[in-house]
């Protein structure tokens, strides 16, 4: 694979990489995507475009986010050294934002009146009802059950933000039921609304778009870790769920001799209904108008998942990842949730830093990293601030007296 091509080779014109991807849609849906990617190759190589994202994030988001390294908890693990990019200090809390302002961007561009999106979190949510603050849309969020229980303060900001929350009661009544939910509302809505989907997954071109719109994680830390220490990190590592800040965090290192480790959220164990490691125990198909690789259960359906992380727990994952998987390229790996609480309460003493339980994921990971190793740099993703989990991980963890060295 010659990765300084990538690019102009995934995604094909059809939206595949490789054999993943692409647009398996109702006809009115097919023609709406088609009209978004149609919308989004016309602009996204235009200056005025590229100039006002760039202005939105420097002025209104706050970018760039920092690398940070984490010194005492470095020392705590021996002669390796974790950093962190800060997105986390992006503003509304996580890396969603960056894919929102740019959806939000093209919609008003498009001249759509109405932002339409699922979350599991919250950040997604937030963020979406941020951008259509920003650009004076309307906005309209499916979030299951579950989730809304698990993640008030998030639902509390969409709100104050002016979007509507739509909850929802079926199946599982978390992620994958919030999606299903928010394609039957676009459904009916798509003339005068765009789909803003929350990760990079979904029918082309959002695992493309979303991809774009989050390298700026990537090309901003590469050049930071590069400024700060003079070489590269000897490895990246970032959580997986659907993919989006993994993708950002990745696509700019592909062609660099750097070890990539995508970390999926093991639950609370290997059995069917326990995790969401799609990477790790899935295998290729379809859902949700894409292919990629899917949990699946005895008769070929998506499969009940879990995690404590509630912006992980999706049955599927990006098709990118998935060509990725299949290259060798990155490395994906699983974190249960014992190991993820346990990294955000020593995150959260010894550097003053609370994490999201999303990121806590690629946090536990780059411990787990930094302690096996005699030497050298892991860079992780520190995806998005833990402000949504503290009532929840006090409720069911305490304090954490218990996670010291």
């Amino acid at each position: 694979m010659d990765y300084k091509r990538y690019f102009r080779d995934y995604p094909d014109q059809n939206g595949f990489f490789g054999p993943y991807g692409g647009m398996e849609l109702p006809p009115e849906l097919e023609q709406a995507c088609r009209e978004i990617t149609q919308a989004y190759l016309s602009i996204c190589q235009s200056s005025k475009f590229i100039s006002e994202l760039r202005r939105i994030r420097k002025e209104f988001q706050g970018r760039p986010t920092p690398v940070y390294h984490c010194n005492r908890l470095s020392e705590k693990l021996g002669n390796c050294h974790i950093y962190l990019k800060r997105e986390d200090l992006n503003h509304s809390g996580a890396h969603k934002l960056n894919h929102c302002m740019g959806e939000a961007l093209l919609a008003s561009y498009m001249g759509k009146k109405k932002l339409i999106a699922e979350t599991g979190a919250g950040q997604h949510g937030v963020a979406l009802a941020t951008a259509a603050a920003y650009f004076g849309l309307e906005c309209e969020i499916h979030m299951g059950e579950v989730d809304i229980a698990k993640q008030a303060p998030n639902v509390a900001r969409m709100k104050v933000l002016g979007a509507e929350v739509v909850p929802v009661s079926a199946g599982l009544k978390t992620l994958k039921e919030a999606v299903d939910s928010a394609f039957a509302s676009y459904s009916k809505q798509y003339k005068t609304a765009v789909y803003c989907i929350g990760s990079a997954l979904g029918p082309h071109p959002f695992p493309m778009m979303v991809r774009d719109f989050q390298f700026c994680i990537g090309e901003e830390s590469r050049e930071q870790f590069l400024e700060m220490t003079g070489h590269l990190p000897d490895a990246v590592c970032a959580c997986v769920g659907g993919g989006s800040n993994s993708a950002g965090s990745f696509a700019a290192y592909l062609a660099d001799p750097v070890d990539l480790i995508g970390v999926e959220p093991l639950g609370r164990g290997a059995a069917v209904g326990d995790h969401a490691a799609t990477l790790t125990y899935g295998e290729p198909g379809s859902m949700h108008g894409f292919r990629s690789y899917m949990l699946k259960d005895t008769e070929g359906e998506p499969a009940p998942v879990y995690s404590i992380a509630s912006g992980l727990d999706y049955p599927s994952v990006g098709p990118e990842h998935a060509l990725w998987k299949d290259l060798g390229r990155v490395n994906y790996v699983a974190v249960n949730d014992a190991d993820a609480v346990d990294a955000f309460f020593k995150l959260s003493r010894y550097e003053g830093i609370i994490p999201a339980l999303e990121s806590s994921h690629a946090i536990a990971y780059a411990m787990k990293w930094a302690a096996e190793h005699p030497c050298g740099s892991i860079l992780a993703t520190c995806s998005g601030r833990g402000d949504k989990d503290i009532d929840y991980v006090i409720e069911h963890y305490g304090f954490g007296e218990d996670h010291q060295f």
